[in-house]
């Protein structure tokens, strides 16, 4: 069973994706889909396999997780109100669930300023007893940043759309943004708190330019054991692997971008299946 609790933007999201279900798709191993809209100051509407399904789609409204069957679904964002979607801001784009898997869609920025997308794999694999997981993606029109651990730069040159995870015992550790090849931090030194059991996947969006860079938080608890909850938090295709440079790249978006722009809550309640 599962319950769920969205926002009103990100439960008509849920119910046109849910709605344009791949033909032939399979009845079972289902796919966990999080679509977060992280392209600042443009709402949208949102076509599904050809057919509009949201009207006037707002920035900042994340859904999930979306229960899907295996497939690939095509996905276009028009302007808002547009008579169809022959003139797409974004897409169609095809995104392909594996049966099992666990993703999250993001519509955003390249680093260039440009709208793009990104479909990231979500690592819930067991973390072991007494540690969690951190994890950045770097969604956002800025340049490369290096993260510091002591002043010395562990992570270098991590770029739009990148990521870096690690896990590590629970407990607080100290980090700083900078921009790459630098070592003067941008954004803290600041505490970084890390969870026994879950998984924290932090975004930074939208753009350094236009100084509206914000940050989406989702967290999925329960790594270490069954059952488990979901937090998904409000503001995107490359898995830079594990690393202790991940590890301080998770935790400094954690803590540190949330300095730039406040956080929106969606909580999804998860019970196991």
């Amino acid at each position: 069973m599962r319950t769920q609790i969205l926002t009103g933007g990100a439960l008509g999201l849920a119910a046109a994706v849910a709605l344009a279900v791949p033909a032939g798709a399979a009845a079972s191993d289902p796919a966990d889909l999080y679509v977060l809209h992280a392209v600042p100051d443009t709402p949208v509407d949102v076509y599904v396999n050809g057919e509009r399904q949201l009207d006037d789609f707002q920035p900042a409204a994340l859904a999930g997780p979306l229960e899907l069957p295996a497939g690939t679904y095509s996905v276009a964002l028009t302007a808002a109100d547009a008579a169809d979607a022959s003139a797409p801001i974004l897409g169609p784009i095809d995104l392909t669930l594996a049966a099992g898997g666990s993703y999250t869609a993001v519509a955003h920025l390249a680093e260039a300023g440009t709208p793009t997308a990104t479909l990231f794999t979500n690592d819930l694999s067991a973390t072991a007893a007494g540690e969690g997981r951190l994890t950045v993606r770097h969604t956002a029109a800025a340049p490369a940043v290096d993260i510091l651990a002591g002043g010395t730069p562990v992570v270098e040159d991590l770029t739009n759309p990148r990521e870096a995870k690690l896990d590590l015992p629970a407990g607080t550790v100290s980090a700083a943004v900078a921009l790459a090849g630098t070592t003067a931090p941008v954004i803290g030194p600041a505490d970084v708190p890390v969870q026994d059991g879950t998984s924290t996947i932090v975004y930074a969006w939208g753009s350094a330019d236009a100084g509206n860079l914000a940050v989406a938080v989702q967290s999925i608890g329960g790594l270490g054991s069954a059952p488990h909850s979901v937090d998904t938090g409000e503001a995107g295709l490359l898995d830079a692997g594990s690393s202790t440079a991940g590890w301080v790249a998770g935790g400094a978006a954690a803590a540190l971008l949330l300095v730039a722009g406040g956080v929106a809550r969606v909580r999804t309640a998860r019970v196991q299946r």
